[in-house]
């Protein structure tokens, strides 16, 4: 609270400065201003964790900062003071965005007392605007890291369709990453200071998942205690993620069917109709066509959340970014553990390029936040790897090798002799490749090259 600074402002030049003084002996930083454009002048100059303003002053009203301070100092708490209080003033001020309303003269207490309460509103705002910037960083579209070809096509589409209202279907195995996607739509959107809700449709009883998407009324079903508010009207104005959507009953399918037609439905138990602005996204692991065959999926369901499909190929098809997200998580998990690690090996990396990773993007952070933990030195080996990656990968190493995987290993053969031959100088070992430094600086990083000299000191 000490660090908080104030603005004052007001025309009579005694009352500012008894203003200032008072503040400043509380420990506050303080400035001040006898007019309206000084007052602008100041917000100009520097940010202010709160403004007193009179109401009355030589070019204007006080009350019309309040409007400034709302539109362009949102994180600034305004307090009102005036001479001539009357009930529809201060209900205006307030109106207005005014945190407080107090009338001359002023009690020390009153105003150190309102003062502090404040400053703890503007804490309050600050560290709410903080977390919510924090939330935007986490989940931006830039985040998802890929290198693959089919990965920038499903980018271009998600640009295309982040801002509208179109519902979206996700499609691909489970651990791809597509609850992140759907944080990262609604992020890059025009609700992103609205809710997102998350719902697992294969986490619940079928019993249970109705009256948590809907909510419920008293006595509704037994247990049914006291009235409860859903999903979709927490999410109103924002967005909801239906995950594992086959999972829903045929009659959870009905109600689903009417929300996206009509945005509206009742709680169970009740006959009284509700009414959202919810954005819907959806996704599912098993092939929603397939079930629509199979008679478990309603088929005009299926087309109304079908109107934008997004793919998410599993891990297994996207080699080339194993290695970039294997060292983000490296990154990831040794400052979120305080662990020192300088890399992954060439043989470790090896390892993970060649698994088949069932549980996709989740399994690979698991196994390296495992080998973080666990891994005693500086690099992560093959032997910190879990004992399904050693054993199918080995059983890969023993079999046939493809023409794409004898290319790549002859090419790094090549340039480790290259460099070895030139004693690991990148400007020299590019020239005798006849090739730029970036391009074996991208071919080091890719074959770990690049982390192998970082161990043995030759960067």
């Amino acid at each position: 609270m000490r660090e908080k600074n104030i603005l004052v402002i007001d025309d009579d030049r005694i009352i500012l400065d008894s203003l200032c003084e008072f503040l400043s002996l509380e420990g506050f930083q303080t400035n001040g201003a006898e007019t309206l454009k000084g007052a602008m002048a100041e917000l100009e100059k520097q940010s202010y964790s709160l403004v007193i303003t009179d109401v009355n002053l030589p070019d204007g009203d006080g009350l019309e900062l309040l409007n400034t301070i709302k539109k362009e100092h949102p994180q600034t708490v305004a307090i009102v003071i005036t001479g001539y209080g009357t009930i529809e003033s201060a209900v205006k001020a307030i109106k207005q965005g005014a945190y407080d309303y107090l009338t001359k003269p002023i009690a020390d207490d009153e105003l150190r007392l309102t003062v502090e309460r404040a400053i703890k509103q503007q804490s309050l705002m600050s560290e709410n605007l903080s977390l919510r910037l924090q939330l935007e960083q986490k989940y931006r579209l830039e985040n998802i890291l890929s290198q693959n070809y089919e990965m920038a096509r499903m980018f271009a589409r998600v640009e295309a369709v982040a801002d509208s209202t179109v519902t979206i279907l996700m499609t691909g195995p489970s651990g791809t990453g597509k609850s992140m996607l759907a944080r990262a739509i609604h992020h890059r959107s025009s609700r992103r200071n609205k809710p997102f809700v998350e719902v697992s449709c294969g986490a619940l009883p079928e019993t249970l998942l109705e009256s948590e998407l809907f909510g419920h009324v008293k006595g509704a079903f037994t247990g049914a205690v006291k009235n409860k508010e859903g999903k979709f009207l927490a999410a109103n104005g924002g967005t909801i993620f239906l995950d594992e959507i086959a999972n829903a009953s045929p009659a959870l399918q009905v109600k689903l069917l009417r929300i996206l037609e009509d945005r509206q439905f009742e709680p169970v138990g009740s006959n009284k109709t509700k009414t959202v602005d919810t954005r819907i996204i959806t996704a599912s692991n098993r092939n929603l066509a397939e079930e629509v065959k199979q008679g478990r999926f309603r088929e005009d369901l299926y087309h109304r959340i079908n109107v934008v499909t997004i793919d998410l190929p599993p891990l297994s098809e996207r080699v080339s970014d194993v290695r970039l997200l294997a060292e983000h998580f490296l990154r990831m998990y040794c400052r979120h553990h305080n662990k020192v690690k300088l890399g992954i090996t060439v043989e470790a990396l090896k390892y993970l390029e060649r698994y088949s990773w069932p549980g996709n993007i989740r399994e690979l952070e698991n196994v390296i936040e495992r080998a973080v933990l666990l891994s005693e030195g500086k690099y992560i080996e093959p032997e910190d790897l879990t004992n399904p990656i050693r054993k199918q990968t080995e059983k890969k190493i023993d079999g046939p090798m493809s023409l794409k995987e004898a290319a790549a290993e002859m090419e790094e053969s090549f340039i480790r002799q290259a460099l070895e031959a030139n004693h690991w100088n990148r400007q020299e070992t590019a020239e005798a490749l006849q090739i730029n430094r970036t391009t074996l600086f991208k071919k080091m990083k890719r074959y770990g090259l690049y982390t192998e000299a970082e161990r043995l000191g030759l960067t």
